[in-house]
């Protein structure tokens, strides 16, 4: 097992691997204590059946830059091959402002594929690459020196047998002309939005039963000071203050220090220093905030109206277009979705790209009376009207 600890050896792999199809590659990371993830390892492997040609690269490595994997993540030539990318893409988006270009997920795939929803590696290996995965090394703390060989070994193992899932899953698109599917799903991957939180925004992702405006908008600017906090300073946003704090303080609505150490929830570190005068600031802002400018949740009255037979309707069409497509049903239309569809709106996913072309135009048929749903056996079939 081979462990590149300089940019030199990095540039040699880099450089060897652009000769290649396609690289497989993965991530190890530490996230309990920071905002962002620490990258603490980084695997890369080219096609082959052996471990010759896979290596570790040590990030944490005095002196190491991964500029040659960032080079070789800008050739358009080599397809990047991750397995449920997300995490991993969102470390090198913040780390140098790039993503991998191609890429390739197999997660996404094996999801197109017919495998299921959110189908897990260790799944796919067993299925495809047809041997197992060794878990003893799985709650390794990465960013510990040095690693075992156990644990350099489990690692290496999450780009070994990419690269048989990799092979079988392009095949399998290429086979039923489903690539075009997954690269649209590697779009939202690939777009900054994903992965950029702007603190202003925070508020949304705060679960609290009172939708009064007074009351959110003392949530929105709690929430956006714990998010700019937890960011410059790089600490997770549960260490400045956890949700059920948040709304205990926008229910409370405490004036001075002294009202802060009355919080059943606030961590006690939050009820002194630069946390304190910012929570204090956060609510006084929020009760000062003008009515044109308080946010706005949808009433009852406000809500979809949906055509709950019409919604079961599609729910049926879904499940029939799921078994013959073989792609995962949450892929292809959610709940949300559906009730959309149901109550009148156009403007959903599902009516869009490739699934358009496997359930939008039929749902769409089906909302319009043009097609009616039989049963035959087992089978749901579409009638034309």
């Amino acid at each position: 097992m081979k462990t590149l600890t300089t940019t030199e050896d990095l540039a040699h792999f880099c450089k060897e691997a652009r000769e290649h199809p396609y690289v497989t590659i993965d991530t190890e990371f530490l996230r309990e204590r920071t905002y962002y993830s620490k990258l603490c390892l980084v695997q890369l492997a080219m096609p082959g059946d052996t471990d010759d040609n896979a290596v570790l690269v040590d990030p944490l490595a005095q002196g190491l830059s991964l500029e040659p994997l960032y080079d070789l993540f800008r050739d358009t030539s080599v397809v990047k091959v991750f397995h449920a990318a997300r995490q991993d893409l969102e470390i090198f988006f913040v780390e140098a402002g790039v993503f991998p270009d191609p890429l390739f997920d197999t997660q996404v795939a094996a999801m197109v594929c017919g495998f299921g929803e959110q189908v897990g590696y260790e799944t796919l290996v067993r299925r495809i690459a047809k041997t197992g995965v060794d878990k003893s090394s799985r709650f390794t703390d990465w960013s510990r020196r040095p690693l075992t060989d156990a644990q350099k070994s489990y690692a290496l193992a999450d780009v070994t047998h990419l690269r048989k899932i990799y092979e079988f899953l392009a095949a399998q698109l290429e086979k039923t002309d489903r690539t075009h599917w997954v690269q649209e799903e590697i779009g939202i991957l690939t777009y900054p939005g994903t992965y950029i939180i702007e603190p202003e925004n925070a508020w949304k992702r705060v679960k609290t039963r009172t939708t009064s405006p007074k009351f959110l908008a003392i949530v929105r600017e709690l929430a956006k000071f714990r998010e700019g906090y937890a960011q410059n300073r790089n600490v997770p946003r549960n260490r400045v203050f956890k949700d059920d704090a948040l709304v205990e303080l926008a229910s409370t609505k405490p004036r001075n220090h002294g009202d802060l150490g009355k919080s059943r929830l606030l961590l006690r570190e939050a009820r002194k220093g630069d946390i304190a005068d910012g929570i204090l600031k956060a609510i006084a802002a929020g009760e000062a905030c003008p009515a044109d400018d308080m946010p706005h949740v949808p009433r009852k009255d406000d809500k979809l109206q949906v055509n709950p037979a019409l919604a079961d309707l599609l729910r049926v069409l879904l499940k029939a277009k799921t078994e013959t497509s073989g792609v995962a049903p949450k892929l292809i239309a959610t709940a949300s979705d559906l009730d959309a569809l149901a109550g009148g709106q156009r403007d959903v996913a599902a009516l869009s790209g490739w699934r358009r072309e496997v359930f939008g135009d039929d749902a769409l048929r089906l909302c319009d009376g043009e097609i009616a749903l039989a049963a035959k056996g087992a089978q749901v079939k579409i009638v034309a009207l």
